[in-house]
């Protein structure tokens, strides 16, 4: 055993203590994150407009501080990213992490030196729990590859700005900076699939131990891995063991990954987002991610099917039950109060509070990470119409994860026209580039050959209203689901597909 995996243990044993220490006492954890956060913050102008100073109870909160989502708090958040201070959290935000947008173009979301810090710790401890439990700390002296964003960061008003990704890059710690790859040239290469290429070059002749990212970008890296050696990914990288992945469900790539690299490996899952840190997988056995109660954030949650009702309950933990679906709404120490992330979450085990992600709370797209939403999908319809002769009458979304043969994955369109474009190709096109020019996630799929230009299926005249009938939902108020995050609603329209074309 080397130096380095002898002081990774004992690291692990001290790291775990801890842990236990807010694992066996949930409740009480939350009470006190949730008063630090408010003592914090009182004097802030956010604090100040909501009464923080009397706020002394969770139904003191909820009486004073609404549910709001990016677009709701975006007045607080752009008087910060012009400059202004003490606006939703004392001081100035350290980092604004930019992020696609929903309604009004790109997000930019605050992290302060308090969030930062507890982001950085829970990525630390998701391996350090591991170690702990598994006995395994052998990879820390191979080398380790996290596949992201580029590092480097502008400045706005005295803040720097890059992805999240990007600025993780910058926490690296120093005694696993020997360790990491890629260079942080190649780490800066913006055109993906140029950067991918030169990842492989750089990694094809190490001893790879931990491989980490979005599964979709991971798949890219192992396939031209194989393409380059011939060879599987596991018989390349002997020692590779470790797989850490978040973002996106592993489940549809599991059998695509074990195929890449030959056999079994452990894996992580992790549930970061631009607005925190909120759980990782804390067994290698059982089921979920272990929700983090001590990292300065205070959560709600709503049920799923209640959520859009005036008024709808918000419960702490003490309160939620297993196999419900909420919607998690959370306040931080980066300024985020009773805020909607939009994601869907069901707890396992409430000791500990273990949960999995469910989805998120409207229709999406985001098979692969790409956070495709119906604004998005509804303007670039009207673009292809606009500028081609086609007419169209309904139209639904879905991801095709598993196309035939050697295909990649692709969106498909399933459009019943009034008219059919009489340049299908020119309505495509139009289609695809209004998509990626609004999605950045979208963008980089197209551009790293993640995924394929979008595909049109025409479906025949009525094809729409007989799939409603048969749901049982033609006429009223009901609407045709405009995306998908599976294939339900694509399979059963299909049967209505034009034919011959």
């Amino acid at each position: 055993m080397s130096l380095k995996s002898f002081a990774a243990k004992l690291f692990a044993k001290h790291v775990a203590r801890k842990t236990a220490t807010w694992v066996n006492d949930p409740i009480a954890t939350q009470e006190r994150v949730f008063k630090e956060l408010i003592r914090d913050s009182k004097d802030t102008l956010f604090g100040r407009a909501h009464n923080f100073a009397g706020i002394q109870s969770h139904s003191d909160f909820v009486a004073n501080v609404p549910v709001r989502d990016y677009e709701e708090l975006k007045s607080y958040v752009d008087r910060m990213v012009a400059g202004e201070k003490d606006v939703l959290w004392p001081g100035k935000p350290i980092y604004f992490a930019k992020t696609s947008g929903t309604t009004s173009g790109a997000k930019y979301i605050p992290i302060t030196e308090q969030s930062i810090k507890h982001q950085v710790e829970a990525s630390r401890n998701a391996m350090l729990n591991y170690i702990r439990e598994t006995g395994n700390a052998n990879f820390v002296d191979g080398k380790m590859i996290f596949l992201q964003g580029s590092p480097e960061l502008i400045k706005k008003n005295g803040v720097k700005l890059g992805r999240l990704s990007g600025i993780a890059a910058h926490y690296v710690p120093n005694y696993l900076q020997k360790n990491r790859l890629p260079s942080w040239e190649t780490n800066c290469i913006e055109d993906w699939e140029t950067k991918v290429d030169a990842i492989v070059k750089e990694t094809v002749s190490e001893d790879m131990t931990v491989i980490a990212g979005i599964p979709s970008w991971v798949q890219m890296y192992f396939e031209k891995l194989n393409e380059r050696t011939d060879r599987k990914v596991g018989e390349l990288f002997e020692n590779f063991q470790l797989f850490i992945y978040g973002g996106v469900n592993f489940e549809p790539y599991r059998n695509k990954f074990e195929t890449l690299i030959g056999r079994k490996v452990d894996s992580i899952e992790l549930f970061p987002a631009s607005e925190g840190f909120f759980a990782y997988q804390n067994s290698q056995t059982e089921k979920g991610m272990l929700l983090l109660l001590d990292s300065g954030i205070f959560y709600e949650f709503v049920k799923a099917d209640e959520f859009f009702e005036a008024n709808a309950k918000r419960i702490t933990i003490k309160d939620v039950v297993c196999h419900v679906n909420y919607v998690m709404i959370i306040s931080t120490n980066a300024g985020l109060w009773a805020y909607n992330l939009g994601d869907t979450i069901q707890f396992i085990s409430l000791k500990p509070y273990k949960i999995i992600v469910s989805g998120r709370i409207k229709h999406f797209i985001s098979a692969f990470g790409e956070h495709v939403i119906a604004k998005e999908v509804e303007e670039a319809m009207q673009s292809a119409i606009a500028q081609t002769d086609a007419k169209v009458n309904e139209f639904t979304v879905a991801p095709q994860i598993v196309p035939p043969g050697d295909e990649l994955p692709y969106h498909e369109w399933l459009v019943e026209f009034e008219r059919l474009p009489s340049e299908m190709d020119k309505f495509i096109e139009v289609l695809d580039t209004s998509l990626q020019e609004q999605n950045s996630y979208y963008f980089d799929l197209i551009s790293g050959n993640i995924l394929q230009t979008l595909k049109v299926t025409p479906i025949v005249p009525g094809g729409f209203r007989a799939y409603m009938k048969s749901i049982g939902k033609l006429g009223g108020q009901n609407k045709v689901q405009r995306l998908s995050n599976d294939r339900k609603v694509a399979d059963e329209l299909s049967t209505h597909r034009v034919t011959g074309l």
